[in-house]
Parts: C-alpha cells; structure tokens; sequence
C-alpha cells in the first residue's frame, strides 16, 4: 500500500462565530492511500482547539507511514489499527476513513454495509446558526427552513442578547428543532438559568453549556436541566464517555474528535449501553471530511453533519445536505469523489 498527502485551503461563505472563535477559513490535509489499482481518501482539517496546524499533520502522516504501507492491504491494516502509533485522533481519523474507503471498493460495498451500520434512507442534518446579530440570525433562520432544513442548531456565547436571538429563530422557525450549543460559555449556576428560560421555546437539546473538565458538575446541570444535555467537549473518548455514564442525556460522537469509524463505533455502543443517546457531529470540512459520519446516520437520535455546507466552495461532491438532508450513494467505499484537481 501507498500513502500520500496533499494541501488545500476551504474557505467559508461568511465568517464562522462560536464562543471562544472565529473562523474565516482552515486548511486541510487529504489522504490518498493506495492499493490494488484503488484508492482510498480522507481528510484531516487543522483545528486550533486540537492543536493541529498542517506542518503537525504531515509529521504525524509520516510517523504512521511505515506502519500503514507495511500492511498487504486495507483490512490488515484496519485490524491492527488499534497497534498504531499514538497520534492526534484528527490525524487518525483520516487514515481511518481512506483505509475504510479502500477496503469497501475492494468489498463492493458501501462503508455503512461494510461496518454493519444501520440502514438509513436520508437523514436530517441540523444547519448551524454561528453567533451573530438577532435579525440576521432570524433572517437565515427563515431562509434554511425555506430550502428544506428542518433541524436547526444555534451557536451561543454569554452575551446579552442570546435568549432574543433564540426567541427570533424560534420565531421565524416555528416548526424546527432546535439545538443550542454554547461551547462550554457558561458558569454552571449561569447555564441553569439560562436553560430554565430558554426552556420556552421548545428546544430538542444543548450541547456542552459549561466549560469542558468537570464531567461531575456537567452531570448535575444535567439533573436540573429542563432540556436534555449532550456532551460534547467533555465526551472525547472512551474513557469519557464511560466515566459520564448516564449522567447526561446524550453524547456528540465526533470522528475527528475520537479518532475515526472504528473509536466512534465503540463510543456509540458505550453511550447506548448507559441510556445515552447519540449525536454525530463534526468539524466544518469538506464533504469527504464529513463522509464517514453519515455512514454512521443510523445510530443517531441528532445529526450535525453540516461543517460541509458552510464552506465556499467544497472541494468534493457525494452526500448532499443542501436542502436539510444527506445521502449515501450505493457506489462502493464513501460515496465521494472530487470536484475538481485539488
């Protein structure tokens, strides 16, 4: 097998606001990985929250090299996966996801039959709202729902204006879900609050109110919270999400986040086996970035598969989403391929 890399810029269609950032663009490293006249691809995006700048990614690419291109195939290669070097799970992800796609086109199959996912038609993907002014919010609100989505998430902070931002999305939305997501912005006692007269305006779920580290305290604005809790920053791995156990309502399964298709699946059967339900969420990336998590669609109660549908100009084509719903073609591997030569 072979493994190479290349670089590209995704731009985004208007600034990105969260929290604790704002993006206007990132940079992205894809992965070819060769093998029997096929060839499998995935994405690491940089991440300033994880650390990963594309200098780091290629260092790390070129610390599993040796590993991937010594196996005589993908499906060696999937099963010691677990043997590979300790690298940032964004990283690991992409290999992940190349070596998935690879050995489904071997197969004949999709990823989804591959792994044994559960069969989905088109799931509804949630549309992100970034913190922005109240009428614009309200305003995009109303244009998403136009074109189709009927799940829409809102970025929040800590500011003075964030309960009429939602009471304006809800507004010009009246028949979507709504999810909030503030990133961690509030104190506890604050996020108590906050969702209590939130509460009003019929909200599926929050993600992450307080500030990641104290899955304790995480647990017991859950317990008073009249709106189920997804972690999200404090759900990284295994080990999180076993030690929150049922203490929260759901948890956000990012493969960049946990390290691809194989670690979201032991994830996935951890959190259901506590009562938890399960989010697929991601990081703003290019279709193929987003790929491999709509193979898991089946396993979710939410799905946030959108980071793709906020770009300017997506390098890749194959899953959809810009009318509120993603797909999964029946060719073999992910389904995507490229737009143009990147």
């Amino acid at each position: 097998m072979k493994l190479s890399a290349r670089t590209g810029t995704l731009r985004l269609r208007e600034p990105f606001r969260i929290s604790r950032s704002v993006m206007h663009e990132r940079d992205a490293v894809w992965i070819d990985l060769e093998h029997g006249g096929r060839t499998g691809h995935g994405e690491a995006v940089t991440s300033v929250y994880y650390d990963l700048d594309v200098p780091r990614i290629l260092d790390r690419l070129d610390a599993l090299r040796p590993h991937v291109e010594s196996c005589t195939g993908p499906d060696e290669l999937l099963t010691g996966i677990d043997d590979w070097p300790d690298v940032e799970p964004g990283v690991r992800c992409a290999v992940d996801a190349a070596a998935h796609d690879l050995a489904a086109q071997h197969s004949g199959r999709t990823v989804q039959d591959l792994i044994g996912a559960p069969p989905v038609g088109e799931p509804a993907t949630a549309r992100t709202i970034g913190i922005t002014g109240t009428e614009h919010a309200a305003r995009t609100a109303a244009e998403l729902t136009a074109r189709g989505f009927r799940v829409l998430k809102v970025k929040l902070g800590d500011g003075p204006d964030e309960q009429d931002r939602v009471a304006a999305v809800r507004a010009a939305a009246p028949d979507a879900q709504l999810l909030l997501d503030p990133n961690g912005a509030w104190e506890p006692e604050q996020a108590l609050r906050l969702l209590d007269a939130l509460a009003v305006h019929d909200i599926a779920a929050v993600e992450q109110p307080i500030p990641p580290g104290d899955p304790v305290v995480l647990g017991r604005v859950a317990r008073h919270s009249p709106i189920p809790v997804i972690a999200d920053e404090d759900a990284q791995t295994l080990a999180d999400v076993r030690a929150l156990g049922s203490t929260v309502h759901g948890i956000n399964v990012k493969l960049a986040k946990c390290g691809g298709i194989r670690a979201a699946v032991e994830i996935i059967d951890a959190a259901r086996s506590t009562g938890a339900d399960v989010m697929l969420g991601c990081l703003v990336a290019s279709s193929l970035g987003i790929a491999p998590a709509v193979h898991l669609a089946g396993h979710a109660r939410w799905i946030d598969l959108d980071g793709h549908l906020l770009l300017a100009d997506d390098p890749w084509d194959g899953i959809g989403g810009t009318g509120g719903t993603l797909h999964i073609t029946r060719e073999p591997g992910l389904g995507v391929r490229p737009k143009v030569a990147a």
